[in-house]
């Protein structure tokens, strides 16, 4: 197969798209891949670093209020189209892939208009202005929430779930030790992060909680975020940590970890989301209140309707109502249980396989 992914700006929109090429060339050896993104967007180091080819084309969105600016969003986006087309052109896909942001607007775009094939892969709850748009032109379109479903076109929509889900479910026999952190492998072990870049109210919170968490039964790993961890060095001066909790900037291979977590606390993004269904991992979800139409808190109650995560708005967040969540969860292996059942069935741990099938059955009925 010869597949033309675009997608940019975010992780959220990058690591999904990523996870399916890997999984293409293990199935599919003699798959040629190009990967178009934007020229200021995470991508530009991310997927180089995987080894994907890549070509950029300057973007940007338009402003909510009135401004010249979205003239200039007109004219980028015409441009990148006409640019698209060549890319197209020169490649000669036989599907494209559009995995979110403005770029994959573009360039699904020109594809439609060039009769190409193409699918729109949607991570989220709520759908995005650019796939809302490109759902008219596209030929396939596959979701990974159910809360999605209607606000496509019904024709063309197929459940696949995210392909971060699969990458980490083939991790599930990992061999990584909590020794490496100085931990026990028989303790329950909750981990907490705000994301790569951290979140502050999330931080704060937790550096509240450590004297509490250092007295508790269960082990805590706390991820303050790369750049955030001098700070939270500063908050933590003088505070007697446990040695059952660990302060660490970030966690290198997530994926590895995930299985021999007991529960997580973390933001409700898609990426997230679909590694801890996948596994099966209890899960406090803490919504970011800074994305497009409070899309995070959508995606935490799909796993709060069926008992496999509990939500606690940051507007609500506090060292008391961490703790509580925290114990009632870490100290109940029948809780963590049920909790971890109940996640499974939401989970897509094939989510890469089906969204290939979604690639092929484009290409079939072109």
């Amino acid at each position: 197969m010869r597949l033309l992914v675009s997608g940019g700006g975010t992780g959220g929109h990058i690591y999904p798209a990523l996870a399916l090429i890997e999984r293409l060339k293990q199935v599919e050896p003699d798959t040629e891949v190009l990967y178009v993104g934007t020229t200021r967007g995470l991508e530009n180091k991310i997927v180089p670093d995987a080894g994907i080819k890549l070509e950029t084309m300057q973007m940007q969105g338009f402003k909510r209020s009135l401004s010249l600016d979205n003239f200039k969003t007109i004219y980028l986006f015409l441009r990148s189209v006409h640019h698209a087309k060549k890319i197209i052109r020169d490649f000669k896909p036989d599907v494209v892939l559009g995995t979110g942001g403005y770029v994959s607007g573009a360039v699904l775009y020109a594809a439609a208009k060039k009769h190409i094939p193409t699918v729109i892969h949607e991570q989220n709850s709520v759908v995005g202005v650019t796939n809302k748009i490109l759902s008219r032109y596209v030929d396939q379109i596959a979701i990974a929430f159910e809360a999605a479903r209607s606000q496509f076109p019904q024709g063309k929509v197929t459940m696949t779930g995210n392909p971060r889900a699969q990458q980490v479910s083939s991790q599930i026999n990992s061999t990584f030790s909590w020794s490496e952190y100085d931990l026990k492998d028989d303790i329950p072990t909750l981990m907490i992060f705000g994301g790569s870049q951290g979140a502050p109210k999330i931080n704060s919170t937790v550096v509240d909680s450590i004297p509490e968490f250092s007295k508790r039964p269960y082990q805590v790993v706390f991820a303050t975020g790369q750049k955030r961890y001098a700070k939270v060095q500063e908050q933590l001066h003088g505070v007697k940590i446990g040695q059952s909790v660990k302060v660490v900037p970030y966690i290198k291979d997530m994926p590895a970890k995930m299985p021999k977590v007991a529960a997580l606390v973390s933001r409700a993004g898609a990426t997230t989301i679909a590694e801890v269904t996948a596994l099966g991992v209890p899960t406090i979800l803490i919504p970011s209140p800074y994305v497009t139409a409070n899309h995070q808190v959508k995606n935490a109650q799909a796993l709060v309707r069926k008992n496999a995560a509990v939500m606690i708005t940051e507007d609500k967040l506090d060292s008391r109502a961490l703790l509580v969540q925290a114990d009632k969860i870490m100290e109940s292996q029948e809780l963590r249980s049920k909790m971890a059942t109940a996640s499974r069935k939401i989970g897509h741990p094939k989510a890469a396989d089906e969204l290939i099938d979604v690639l092929h059955k484009a290409i079939d009925e072109h």
